[in-house]
């Protein structure tokens, strides 16, 4: 048994967005094989951004602080969001903000010319991001940008790893099939655990 928290990033909390299926048929796969299944929906919760270093130092209050509990409980990770103007929704990015507080993803060495500690080694993670561009346009024209981001910085640099990723472009008009197929997709990624 694995221990899954889903992000699901999409920062309206309406039930007909893509995201939202596609992390459902994740938890769904996750289900069938018993993995453990926290979530964490973005667009329900209500946070604030940072403005100041004083901030990052301190905890995150509530709601924020009993949600990245899932996050340090989990074995692995799932995160979902659509690609908005070339990155991630700007909510999301907030989440992980104040997620970030007071060493959670990062910890002081103990020693001035050590790597800061990684705080989530051992756990692995998997990006899914839909857009409405062909995927390729977004791997080689954009360079997967936010891919990129999230993967060398959060995930990579506090330790995560293995890190996947799925990228599904053209989702401004996808059809039946389509849409099973990327469903049917996830949930054996869900049962996995990958």
């Amino acid at each position: 048994m694995t221990r899954i928290c889903i992000i699901d990033g999409h920062p309206d909390p309406a039930p007909h967005h893509l995201i939202h299926a596609l992390c459902d048929a994740y938890a769904e796969g996750a289900a069938q094989e018993d993995h453990a299944v926290s979530r964490i929906n973005v667009g329900s919760l209500d946070f604030g951004f940072l403005s100041t270093p004083d901030d990052f130092a301190t905890p995150p209050p509530e709601p924020m602080l009993s949600e990245r509990r899932k996050i340090a409980d989990a074995d692995h990770l799932l995160i979902a969001f659509p690609l908005w103007l070339g990155g991630m929704p700007a909510k999301l990015r907030a989440f992980f903000e104040q997620a970030a507080r007071a060493e959670f993803f990062l910890a002081a060495s103990d020693s001035a010319h050590k790597w800061p500690m990684q705080m989530m080694k051992g756990k692995s993670a998997r990006t899914v991001i839909s857009m409405g561009m062909p995927g390729l346009v977004y791997r080689f024209g954009m360079d997967a940008g936010a891919l990129r981001a999230l993967e060398r910085g959060v995930l990579g640099l506090s330790g995560f790893g293995p890190l996947h990723h799925t990228i599904l472009g053209g989702a401004g008009e996808v059809d039946e099939a389509k849409f099973k197929r990327w469903c049917t997709d996830m949930r054996i990624f869900g049962r996995e655990a990958v």
